[in-house]
């Protein structure tokens, strides 16, 4: 076992493991600590604890202190030179015309490095702009191509629920989404209807598809030939969510019946002929 204290350095980010030495900062707390790209700043979202050996990536880091103010301090004026930062960039890319659009800009705590953010539909040639860069914030460069949800979780925003985004809020990481859930889920196949902000499928298609899976599995479909108090019939309609299902018994060409999948006995997922015998 291995006493560890766990750091993210974004709200929408993964925690991250570091060695707290004899450091015991609080939940909430600023702390600068060691990172593979020098100094860095995060915020604790676990205290001290210990965690098995094999769930720890070696090298562990360790925690240097807690964020004094001149930390604190040095923090803001990044936050600063990043928002003088991001024009520059957007000039020089139309000066170059760059098919590229900027999202945003970050600065290394300790002013070692620039990293700017953009989206684009293919590849860009942007050694050029990593010159002129260099030269004016003298200080290393680096530009990282991103997709439209990583945008999305960067910038935030509001949904179409009204709440803030879930990958900005608190998804850690994306999971597959796919046309299939929304047709499971019974929802209309509208691009308006299904796709989030960044235009991709909506994230929260995957929160309930497991449940959606396994109402589908207990719920005769329509089509599907059901016995319900010796009587062999028909689904005409099916709601998974609810377990109501509507069912025509053969030989009863009156309105269908309304039941619960608990009361009747699945025989067939398949429409079966209408002329089955009674039991």
């Amino acid at each position: 076992m291995k006493e560890i204290v766990t750091v993210k350095f974004k709200a929408d980010g993964r925690g991250y493991y570091f060695d707290p030495v004899n450091c015991k900062p609080k939940v909430g707390e600023q702390v600068v600590v060691e990172t593979a790209n020098g100094l860095g700043v995060g915020q604790v979202t676990e205290p001290v604890h210990e965690v098995e050996d094999e769930k720890i990536v070696s090298p562990l880091k360790r925690v240097l202190r807690v964020a004094d103010e001149k930390d604190l301090a040095r923090i803001e004026e990044n936050k600063r030179l990043e928002a003088e930062a991001l024009p520059i960039c957007e000039k020089m890319v139309n000066e170059l015309k760059l098919d590229m659009r900027l999202v945003s800009a970050e600065y290394a705590f300790d002013g070692s490095k620039i990293t700017f953010f953009f989206t684009a539909d293919g590849r860009v040639d942007f050694r050029e702009l990593v010159k002129k860069l260099a030269s004016h914030f003298h200080t290393r460069i680096e530009l990282r191509q991103i997709g439209v949800r990583d945008k999305a979780r960067m910038l935030g925003g509001l949904g179409i629920c009204g709440q803030p985004f879930c990958c900005h809020r608190f998804l850690n990481g994306f999971q597959p989404v796919s046309i299939k859930m929304a047709k499971e889920q019974g929802l209309p196949i509208n691009p308006t209807n299904i796709s989030g902000s960044c235009g991709r499928l909506m994230c929260c298609l995957k929160y309930e598809q497991n449940s959606y899976e396994y109402l589908a599995s207990v719920t005769p479909p329509v089509g599907a030939t059901v016995k319900m108090g010796g009587n062999i019939g028909t689904v005409v309609d099916s709601n998974p969510i609810s377990g109501n299902l509507m069912v025509r018994f053969n030989g009863n060409e009156s309105a269908p019946t309304k039941c619960k999948r608990e009361e009747v006995q699945l025989i067939s997922r398949k429409r079966q002929n209408n002329n089955s015998p009674k039991e």
